[in-house]
């Protein structure tokens, strides 16, 4: 997948169980959800709907999208 349109602003999108719904922390992290990097937030943020909305039965599985391009050039944050 390539984006053309514009400069590439990758983000991450993965998920996994939490331990509680109160933090952060994933109960087995060896069962990490890398569901894909995306060139940009708006494919990225589809690839995240889809996937969260797929584990919507589970309350304690939770998806996230980090911003790649913000770790790769903090300047340009």
């Amino acid at each position: 997948m390539t984006d053309t349109a514009g400069k590439q602003l990758l983000h991450l999108v993965f998920g996994g169980e939490l331990t509680s719904l109160e933090s952060v922390d994933f109960k087995d992290l060896s069962k990490l959800d890398i569901v894909g990097i995306f060139p940009n937030y708006a494919s990225a943020h589809m690839a995240w709907k889809a996937k969260a909305q797929s584990t919507v039965d589970n309350a304690q599985m939770r998806y996230f999208i980090v911003h790649l391009h913000r770790l790769l050039e903090p300047q340009n944050g």
